[in-house]
């Protein structure tokens, strides 16, 4: 698997969202970046499970308060990221 990258829906943005659309993926992107880094790093044999909590918990600690409350990212997506953390699949 490649690095993570976040993509917007855009159809589930308003407008200031839309127009800030890029910028703010790409925040999104270095900070769940960042995230997998780290605990890639740091993979003990945990669960899947706790891994893609971890990974969730330590992107959102990476953003702005007022962006981390909004992300509501697909919770599959995120696992599967998680996943490929375990198996040691992550570039």
């Amino acid at each position: 698997m490649s690095e993570p990258h976040v993509t917007l829906d855009p159809s589930g943005l308003d407008p200031v969202q839309q127009k800030l659309r890029g910028p703010l993926e790409d925040q999104l992107t270095s900070a769940l970046q960042a995230a997998a880094d780290r605990i890639r790093a740091g993979y003990a044999g945990e669960p899947v499970e706790d891994v893609c909590r971890r990974l969730l918990d330590e992107t959102r600690s990476g953003l702005h308060p007022d962006i981390a409350a909004g992300f509501q990212p697909d919770m599959d997506e995120f696992c599967r990221v998680a996943v490929a953390i375990v198996r040691g699949e992550l570039t």
